[in-house]
């Protein structure tokens, strides 16, 4: 009687179930580090594709008005003719994924003479083949890693 016990147990032993909560564990711990990582990849290709449409604004503007702005117009949020009234180049010019606690109080770094322009965000992720360790300008960039987009 006592052998037939022990020969069909109906549960899972201490060592087993501790096995199976440190293998649960470990996989979590890996799937967590990898997902932090793909929220970064994730802001740093918004921060890209906002780049390059506000590039392809500044083209149109160019086109337009002859040169590039020195400065964004002072039409609220949008890149507009010099004059605030005319032409709508980008309804809204975005900003950091990230907000105005991030790099460059939240604005992407914009510098220009009217003939050239550079325009910068800085990555999170390092490992990004895009990016440069060259600094455009602007402050608070942690990673000091940025990706910068200058007139083609």
């Amino acid at each position: 009687m006592i052998k037939k016990v022990f020969k069909n147990p109906k549960g899972f032993t201490l060592i087993e179930l501790l096995i199976v909560v440190a293998i649960i564990g470990v996989l979590a711990t890996l799937l967590m580090v990898n997902f932090v990582g793909v929220r970064q990849r994730a802001r740093d290709a918004q921060r890209k594709s906002d780049l390059k449409q506000i590039q392809s604004a500044l083209e149109i503007y160019r086109s337009d008005q002859g040169a590039y702005p020195t400065t964004f117009p002072n039409c609220s949020t949008s890149l507009m003719s010099p004059d605030c009234s005319t032409t709508t180049y980008m309804q809204k010019v975005p900003g950091d994924p990230l907000g105005s606690t991030y790099y460059n109080s939240g604005n992407y770094y914009y510098v220009s003479s009217g003939t050239t322009y550079t325009i910068a965000s800085c990555l999170e992720n390092t490992a990004d083949s895009q990016g440069t360790s060259t600094s455009p300008g602007g402050t608070g960039c942690s990673s000091n890693f940025y990706y910068v987009l200058a007139n083609p």
